[in-house]
């Protein structure tokens, strides 16, 4: 503890360090031997019988104290070496009358052995502070490579132990018996009082004026308030701030010294000490029963209310220094650190809670809420960046509890001086922030990567580890959550540790929000509307060196193609990046929800097509207008990806009810309802409808078990089936509209065959035969398990890239993984009804039947091997289909045949490839020709190095030019290109 400046003197006199020469004075070892004679033990075992003298000392008797006093008197009157100690003791009682007098009274042997000690405790500060000051001859007697010599002031370690006992006697022999009890009073019995309370008040002044100087040495103040700085600050209070029935005898002026030197020793001390000290003075604020096991433990007297409030003041002003608030935690929680004794503090959360309940409660004194929140808030925050790990979650728990209660009860006063510099880093690189970026030059860092990874790891602590859902924090999280996903999304993309609590950031904020709160909060991190602010369109992210990263200005880009590019890379990439974090939301059925939002947002496409092509085609618009316009198509653009992309990642289990199914269904019904199926889409805008119809078939024949709740939800789709079958153009849509509406009503009682037929379509069984669908039929056929929502989109991955599935495996065996399909090969009529279904106009219809003629040649049907010509007729007829389900069961179905019969059946696949090559190709062409080279190469990988196909596969140039044949990967990449490019020739 090293002294400040020195305390003012709680008695006047000269000091006698500045007339006294150190070479007249007595050495420290004639004072240390006089405090040890004055301290000696019995010398046998009959004097143990005594009195005992009250307080720490209690193993002294009054024989011993009364024989010791004597001892020391003979010694300093008789004795020639202890001459110069006696004049220095005479001197040192002069400038204290009290202690004089209590020395040579023999009436109260306790408190002349405490006036003793005292007084040669403070001849041991006076020789000290004169050997400090005496010139010395540094370095003498000291060889090379030797420590130096201690100084002249320097006590021992058997000096230091005599000192420690001197001051232990002197407090308790000077101080205890004079404080009343709940004042500065150690558990047990209050000790009895050795003075009239006439002459308490002038003896307790005079001990602790003479402790308190001794207090002002470096050597003295450390083994003094180590141990006895409770009872030295309660008397302080005592004399200083107590009631004056406990002051007589005492000035008003000696009182104001004891409240000056209690505010020095405060102030100089450790703060946590001080902090602790001040509360054990304060005690309970009530006497509580005590718990099982503790009934015989000493109770504590309670402190009077004066010291309560007293110590709560001083407390307050250590709170409002510079660091108080760190002070104040330090000195509740600390001595708990270190090994299980942190493991157990850190689970205390009683204690820490009750921290922070003490710095979030503005002082009496304080003399406004605004400004105690001024000083305090900015320590707080302080507290989260705590480094040791022993104490890091304390103090992380004691400043989210004190920021979640401040926001509860001052939500405003919170908002300026905690959340607002808490999220600044974020702040001030959004879209809404008022800086002048035009004065900022390219590449200015706005937010260092220690900046923005500290105020990352904040949000985490306060929000999500806080997990305080207030509208006040939400409000404040989604004023900087636009800046928190572009951080997200630019972490996703590169290596940062700042991908992970940013993530746990959206998640908990979409989690906590309400339902259309967080549907708004997706849409705007997709840039369908503006409810998020975003990063600020001059400001980027750059990786930092340290794994983080930084915000810096943007340079400006001048090609206009760069920027374009620039941008829509970025899209994609928020696009993906959304989709990532939809498919962690999935058992919350958010996921389900915003892919619903999308595909009524498409419905709204749809219906607005029309109208605005007309617009775009209006002459003489305005340039405001057509500003709107370009938004408009810009928002189109962005919801067809969307949806493209939730389709492609997390459709297959995106919906976790009936209810989010029926929404689905709902969406569906209203688009065709507002814009029925015509145009280049007419053919997947009809296989969504009867895709979807399909599924509410099946959900009704008991792909689902239904409750009677999930009728009532399935009946919003009334309305919308009937205005199907009174306005869709196709009489087989409203029939099987005007089925599915009667069966809902009914409950499933009424189910015409139409429904069965649309079920088996959908679960890809055949039609009216109810059997299971064979393994020829893609996996993503829709299916219902569990209430979980099937894939409208994953039959297109028969032909991803990689994956070899079953139907994709071109073998002479027949299948044995899937139900034989008995109505394909029992009579001749199931395989004309299958040719006839090749032809039908709904895509699901057309693709199941050439799946089963697939199976059926793998099974080497022998009425369908016998019509090999008729069967290749009908593939390539099906192959120049543009649903994609269907031409890629049409290839299936060629690469099996010409894998099974390549004799027969190459030569007339291979002029069906080279006849487009006779003459000019339109689009239509390149691409059927695209999906014959498809057909090729996979009946190349089937078949392999076959001398047969070799050169006929090398003359139309299909065979890479080491002979081996390409891959499907590369064949589609072809298809794309030949789709993109209508003048592409082979």
């Amino acid at each position: 503890m090293a002294a400040a400046s020195p305390a003012p003197p709680l008695r006047g006199g000269p000091k006698m360090a500045g007339s006294t020469e150190p070479e007249a004075g007595p050495d420290l070892e004639r004072v240390v031997e006089a405090l040890e004679l004055l301290l000696r033990p019995p010398a046998g075992p009959g004097e143990r019988h005594g009195e005992a003298v009250p307080g720490p000392e209690g193993a002294l008797r009054l024989e011993t104290l009364r024989s010791n006093m004597s001892a020391l008197e003979e010694q300093l009157r008789r004795e020639p070496g202890w001459a110069a100690l006696r004049g220095l003791r005479h001197a040192v009682l002069a400038r204290a009358p009290v202690l004089a007098a209590g020395a040579a009274s023999e009436a109260d042997p306790c408190w002349a052995a405490a006036c003793a000690l005292l007084a040669l405790l403070l001849c041991l500060k006076e020789r000290l502070a004169a050997l400090a000051a005496a010139p010395a001859a540094r370095g003498a007697g000291a060889g090379a490579g030797t420590a130096p010599p201690p100084s002249a002031d320097t006590l021992s370690v058997a000096q230091g132990r005599a000192v420690g006992r001197a001051l232990r006697a002197a407090v308790g022999l000077g101080l205890v018996p004079f404080l009343p009890p709940g004042v500065g009073q150690l558990p047990g019995p209050p000790a009895p009082r050795s003075a009239p309370p006439a002459t308490s008040g002038a003896r307790l002044h005079a001990a602790t004026a003479a402790l308190s100087e001794l207090a002002q040495h470096p050597a003295l103040d450390a083994p003094l308030l180590a141990r006895h700085l409770g009872l030295l600050l309660a008397s302080l209070c005592l004399l200083g701030h107590g009631p004056a029935a406990y002051s007589e005898g005492v000035s008003e002026a000696e009182r104001a010294r004891c409240r000056e030197t209690l505010q020095h020793i405060l102030d100089r001390i450790y703060q946590p000490l001080a902090v602790r000290e001040l509360l054990i003075l304060q005690g309970r604020p009530k006497q509580s029963p005590p718990s099982p096991g503790e009934e015989t433990k000493p109770a504590l007297v309670r402190a009077p209310a004066w010291l309560r409030r007293l110590c709560g003041q001083l407390l307050s002003e250590r709170l409002m220094r510079p660091s108080g608030v760190q002070a104040v935690v330090r000195g509740i929680l600390e001595g708990t650190c270190g090994g299980a004794g942190a493991e157990a503090a850190a689970v205390d959360w009683r204690k820490c809670d009750a921290v922070a309940k003490i710095l979030a409660s503005c002082p009496q004194q304080c003399r406004s809420l605004q400004e105690y929140y001024r000083l305090v808030c900015p320590q707080v925050l302080g507290l989260l960046h705590i480094q040791d790990k022993l104490t890091a979650l304390q103090f992380q728990r004691v400043a989210t509890t004190t920021l979640l209660t401040m926001a509860k009860e001052h939500p405003q006063l919170a908002e300026k001086y905690l959340l607002q510099p808490l999220l600044a880093p974020l702040l001030r690189c959004s879209e809404t922030a008022e800086l002048l970026l035009e004065d900022l030059s390219a590449g200015a860092v706005l937010v260092t990567e220690e900046e923005l990874g500290s105020c990352v790891e904040d949000v985490l602590k306060v929000y999500v580890v806080g997990n305080d859902s207030s509208s006040l924090l939400l409000g404040s999280l989604q004023s900087v959550l636009g800046v928190v996903f572009s951080l997200y999304s630019f972490a996703k993309q590169n290596v940062s540790y700042l991908r992970s609590p940013c993530q746990e950031i959206l998640l908990w904020f979409l989690e906590k929000s309400e339902r259309e709160v967080s549907l708004a909060v997706l849409e705007g991190f997709a840039g369908l509307n503006s409810i998020v602010p975003t990063l600020h369109p001059r400001c980027r992210f750059c990786a930092g060196s340290e794994g983080g990263a930084t915000i810096a200005v943007e340079e400006t880009i001048s090609d206009e193609d760069d920027a374009l590019y620039q941008k829509i890379s970025l899209e994609q990439c928020h696009v993906e990046s959304l989709v990532e974090l939809l498919s962690h939301c999935q058992k919350s059925g958010l996921a389900g929800d915003f892919f619903i939002r999308c595909l009524q947002a498409l419905t709204h496409v749809a219906a607005e097509d029309e109208v605005a092509s007309n617009l775009a085609a209006a002459p003489g618009g305005s340039l405001l207008e057509l500003e709107q316009y370009h938004a408009g198509q810009r928002r189109k653009l962005l919801v067809l990806q969307l949806v493209a992309t939730l389709c492609e990642n997390i459709s297959d289990t995106v919906f976790t009810d009936v209810a989010q199914v029926q929404e689905f269904v709902a969406a569906t019904l209203q688009r065709a309802c507002a814009s029925p199926a015509q145009g280049p889409g007419a053919a997947v805008e009809a296989q969504t409808l009867a895709m979807a119809m399909g599924l509410v078939a099946a959900m009704l024949g008991g792909a689902v078990q239904l409750q009677s709740s999930d009728f009532a939800v399935l009946k919003r789709l009334v309305p919308l089936l009937e205005e199907l079958s009174r306005t869709y153009p196709e009489p087989v849509t409203q029939e099987l509209a005007s089925d599915l509406r009667i069966a809902i009503c009914t409950h499933g009682a009424f189910s015409p065959g139409t429904l069965g037929a649309a079920a088996d379509g959908v679960l890809g069984k055949k039609p009216g035969t109810g059997v299971q669908r064979p393994a020829g039929i893609p996996s993503g056929a829709p299916s219902l398990r569990g209430g979980q929502a099937p894939s409208w989109h994953s039959h297109s991955n028969s032909s991803a890239p990689g994956e070899r599935s079953e139907e994709q495996t071109l073998s002479h065996e027949p299948s044995t993984t899937g139900p034989a399909l008995a109505p394909c090969t029992d009579s001749p009529a199931g395989l004309q009804e299958l040719l006839v279904s090749a032809y039908d106009p709904q895509p699901p219809s057309r693709a199941a039947a050439l799946r089963c003629l697939t199976s059926l040649i793998t099974q080497r049907d022998p009425e369908a091997l016998g019509l090999q010509e008729k069967l290749l007729q009908v593939f390539l007829e099906n192959v120049q289909h543009e649903d994609a389900f269907v031409y890629l069961s049409a290839i299936q179905g060629i690469a099996l045949l010409s894998s099974e019969y390549p004799e027969r059946i190459l030569p007339i696949l291979l002029a069906e490839y080279r006849c487009p090559a006779c003459g000019t190709e339109d689009a239509t062409a390149a691409i059927t020709r695209m999906k014959l080279g498809e057909v090729l190469m996979r009946v190349t990988q089937a078949l392999g190095e076959n001398q047969l196909l070799q050169p006929g596969m090398s003359r139309i140039g299909v065979v890479d030019p080491i002979g081996s044949p390409l891959s499907p990967q590369s064949a589609a990449l072809g298809l794309e290109a030949a789709g993109k490019r209508p003048d592409t020739q082979g």
